[in-house]
């Protein structure tokens, strides 16, 4: 009989990893669907109060994630490819090179640095090998294209059936669970929390630090203020030093192209507003949801974009806090094991006394 037991056991386990390869492809599209059902459920919820057919209330929310947030992303995006092609149309213009020139001529040690490597590149056979790079790579950028199209509609599909079928495939997990009810309540609670919190409440605080360095950009003249606010936001993500990344590089061009006094005042707003602002919001936005400490967060957001990619930024901060809570559940079984065992506490039971 356990021959067949373990069998049964490795067939299950190959079947489940024949599986996971087939879905492999969609890992991204999965991960967004149940971020965005996380997301939506508040808003599902007070759909379901007036809309009582499951069907169509997972329609209207669809519909309406679709209007609210993918159109606009879709939109934004046109809008920072078109940013992205000033900006380098703004890096080759003859004023830019002609300021950069003129620093360069202030530094000549660094000049004859820089002409030294740039010497050693033949231009012609560099631009050819450019121009074949570019070439190759068309048809895969392509692909690429076609590929995050197929990403978003395997994506709202997941999201429809999550939506119309949340308590269904929560009582899978819980059923999958080797848990108590109430510590598989605990779990998937905690791990919703954490959803909602770095997906919702980490984009929010970097889209309040990129409208900040936007604003910040904006009056102090910087070319394709609306490009650098966004990239500000994206970075921002990453807590503690994300927005560093951004507007320190842009200082120190203004102060390259003779801009000294405004590279000072943007210092002085992107360190003492843009880069702090999320530690009193931190503790506001996410502080009660999450309950990591922010050293967690910055390993796990890093470590899991190291390890999934984008997803990461997500599934980092879900590993930390599913693996504290079950640490949590697991010290909490051994103390109720200690409590109820007298002989393993080292306390004896009490007994009645033998007759004389």
């Amino acid at each position: 009989m356990q021959w067949k037991q373990i069998t049964l056991f490795l067939f299950t386990v190959g079947v489940l990893a024949v599986c996971g390869v087939i879905i492999a492809p969609f890992f991204s599209a999965i991960v967004g669907a149940v971020v965005l059902a996380v997301i939506g459920q508040p808003l599902y919820r007070a759909l379901a109060i007036r809309i009582p057919n499951r069907n169509l209330c997972a329609t209207v929310s669809l519909l309406i994630f679709i209007l609210v947030i993918i159109t606009p992303i879709y939109l934004l995006a046109q809008n920072l490819a078109e940013q992205a092609v000033d900006v380098v149309a703004s890096l080759r213009s003859d004023t830019t090179q002609q300021n950069i020139a003129a620093y360069f001529s202030r530094h000549p040690v660094l000049a004859a640095r820089i002409n030294a490597i740039t010497d050693s590149l033949e231009l012609g056979n560099t631009a050819r090998s450019v121009a074949g790079f570019l070439g190759s790579h068309f048809a895969g950028f392509i692909g690429k294209s076609f590929g995050v199209v197929t990403q978003i509609v395997v994506m709202l599909f997941i999201l429809f059936f999550l939506f119309r079928d949340r308590e269904l495939a929560l009582n899978f997990v819980r059923s999958l669970l080797p848990l108590r009810a109430d510590e598989s309540e605990r779990l998937i609670e905690r791990v919703g929390d954490t959803i909602y919190a770095t997906a919702l409440g980490r984009l929010l605080i970097a889209g309040i630090q990129g409208t900040l360095a936007g604003l910040g950009y904006w009056a102090l003249g910087v070319p394709n203020a609306l490009f650098w606010a966004i990239l500000t936001g994206a970075m921002s993500i990453i807590p503690a030093f994300g927005a560093f990344l951004v507007w320190v590089p842009i200082a120190l061009y203004l102060g390259f192209t003779g801009h000294w006094g405004k590279a000072a005042l943007l210092a002085l707003w992107g360190g003492a507003i843009v880069s702090t602002i999320d530690n009193f919001l931190y503790p506001i936005l996410i502080g009660p949801r999450l309950r990591q400490h922010t050293v967690a967060v910055l390993l796990s957001i890093l470590g899991g974009v190291a390890f999934f990619g984008v997803t990461g930024i997500v599934l980092g901060p879900v590993f930390f806090s599913a693996a504290s809570t079950l640490l949590e559940i697991w010290k909490q079984q051994n103390a109720e094991e200690h409590s109820l065992s007298p002989y393993k506490s080292g306390r004896l039971p009490a007994t009645d006394p033998v007759p004389d």
